[in-house]
């Protein structure tokens, strides 16, 4: 059954979405590793100091090796009591190309993926940044490229959720491909793109706007420290490009009030 989560369920989510981004910076700093906020949580801490009210996630980045530095660390110093880490290699039936810190004992179940067959907890997603090619006519296949193989992804939640008839047979045949083949087919697209150590870096499998290619290199690489919610996080120093890019000149002034929702789920236990 769909729902919208109300104001007192976003505060009990962005409580828990809170104490996630909190163990990721103390596994990060503990190891070495750098991160920024990206997306709707760096506009939060710079246009709000913390959550957009609206909000219903969290997202990091970090460049792919400190991603996978991340991931092993996760494996000595992750608290397990508490959290688990998911992604495409760890997590059978996974379907995104990028990982995501849950909570144990909670459930937060975006409308259409109940059938997906992994644990669902409240989540924080941890994106890694892979090399984008420098000439213009290869970012044009390479963008081609991740969108066909994000759709084949998708497609196990497109085949059931999708308004068109025609996209929802569409996802129905690209969901044979096996789940297998494609994870290495992304995994092998992953390791020939990073061989250079390109200006730009994007997470492959998670859309950009049109006549974005990817994000500067250096806005991984040069972070400090950023209050969210009262707490120390890191913040790309360049965080003014970065969401002028991401969301357009105007990123500091609020959306139309139709336009603060969040996305509908359809099982949310904290």
């Amino acid at each position: 059954m769909q729902k919208v989560l109300n104001a007192a369920e976003l505060k009990q989510l962005h409580k828990i979405e809170l104490e996630m981004l909190i163990e990721i910076d103390r596994i990060c700093k503990k190891n070495k590793i750098k991160y920024t906020l990206i997306g709707g949580s760096l506009l939060g801490a710079v246009r709000h100091k913390g959550f957009i009210p609206w909000d219903d996630d969290a997202d990091v980045a970090m460049l792919r090796e400190e991603y996978d530095h991340f991931v092993e660390a996760c494996e000595a110093d992750l608290d397990k009591s508490r959290f688990y880490f998911q992604d495409m290699n760890a997590t059978e039936g996974y379907r995104w190309g990028y990982g995501k810190l849950r909570r144990k004992n909670t459930v937060f179940m975006r409308e259409g993926q109940e059938h997906m067959p992994y644990e669902q907890g409240v989540f924080v997603d941890i994106f890694p940044g892979d090399a984008v090619p420098d000439k213009i006519l290869l970012r044009k296949l390479h963008k081609f490229h991740c969108f066909c193989i994000r759709k084949i992804m998708w497609s196990e939640v497109g085949k059931n959720t999708d308004k068109s008839i025609i996209m929802r047979i569409l996802y129905k045949c690209l969901s044979t491909i096996p789940e297998k083949t494609i994870k290495q087919h992304i995994n092998s697209f992953i390791r020939r793109c990073n061989k250079r150590n390109n200006d730009l870096v994007r997470t492959y499998l998670f859309p950009t706007r049109k006549g974005v290619y990817g994000y500067q290199r250096e806005w991984y690489n040069n972070t400090e420290d950023i209050l969210f919610e009262g707490i120390s996080l890191q913040g790309s120093i360049y965080r003014a490009e970065y969401l002028k890019r991401k969301f357009g000149d105007n990123y500091m002034e609020l959306p139309p009030a139709e336009k603060r929702q969040c996305h509908p789920v359809s099982q949310f236990k904290v």
